[in-house]
């Protein structure tokens, strides 16, 4: 996050992230952006040097980058929308908490309400009535919402 991007920093942010997937860049094939000049050619040759397809969206195309709209959107709605951000470090620790909530609790349609991280899958399927009074809920992201697991 910064309050003034430039091209110069948007590259360093490519950087960054091709540093921290490391290996896990080898299952990528695109990297798909619109066409803000912050996208320099230095940031396209981050990625075009680890092998990946560099695609800039179509002018007046709001569809075509329908994923990240629908994850903005999801952000938008379910934290940002509801807690006040007082100031940057504020905000990235509130999405770095959000985000750990994503991936490892929150249920997805898509998924057959499964998270995405599988290794933080439930261990058992609660069928029994009795077995409610052993579920415990935790408030997470700053109290915003709640996880529910089994009592230890």
């Amino acid at each position: 996050m910064t309050a003034r991007p430039t091209g110069a920093w948007t590259a360093q942010q490519a950087r960054n992230l091709v540093m921290d997937l490391g290996e896990r860049t080898a299952g990528l094939r695109f990297v798909i952006h619109d066409r803000d000049p912050f996208f320099t050619s230095a940031f396209r040759e981050v990625f075009t040097a680890e092998g990946l397809r560099d695609i800039t969206t179509l002018p007046r195309a709001p569809r075509m980058n329908a994923i990240c709209e629908r994850v903005i959107g999801t952000l938008r709605r379910e934290l940002l929308n509801r807690i006040l951000i007082l100031n940057e470090r504020h905000l990235a620790r509130v999405l770095h908490e959000y985000l750990i909530h994503y991936n490892r609790r929150r249920p997805h349609q898509s998924r057959q309400q499964r998270p995405p991280d599988t290794a933080m899958q439930p261990s058992r399927d609660v069928t029994d009535l009795d077995d409610l009074r052993s579920i415990r809920r935790k408030p997470v992201v700053a109290g915003l919402t709640n996880e529910y697991h089994d009592a230890a």
